[in-house]
């Protein structure tokens, strides 16, 4: 059985046309869209300052307050780095690794005032 070259040009067309209007070229233009940069409005951008400045405050007054409590509460600052670290078997993501690791950090900043008594300079 020879296909019919005329025959199989045509079905291709046809095919074809059908892809264009049933959302085949619709999709593919979508896809084209998505990639094209997003304008981000200035309000966001704001925003994320003003939470980046909360979190550094934030950071602060947990090392302050760890700095003047028990040893167990600092324990368990490095404990629980330990546990949302990622386990054998499972998938170590940068972004928890980096948690635990700040985690860890600011326990380790808290310990370094722990002794710093009132009046005394902060070095």
């Amino acid at each position: 059985m020879s296909a019919d070259p005329t025959q199989s040009s045509s079905q291709l067309e046809a095919a074809l046309f059908r892809w264009e209007n049933e959302g085949g070229a619709c999709a593919r233009r979508l896809l084209a869209e998505s990639a094209m940069p997003i304008d981000i409005p200035q309000s966001i951008g704001t925003e994320l300052e003003h939470l980046r400045v909360r979190v550094i405050a934030l950071e602060n007054l947990l090392i302050s307050l760890l700095s003047q409590a028990p040893e167990r509460p600092r324990a368990l600052g490095r404990e629980m780095a330990t546990f949302i670290s990622p386990r054998p078997g499972f998938t170590p993501h940068t972004r928890t690794l980096a948690a635990a690791a700040e985690m860890v950090h600011l326990v380790g900043r808290a310990q370094h005032f722990q002794d710093w008594v009132e009046g005394d300079l902060l070095s």
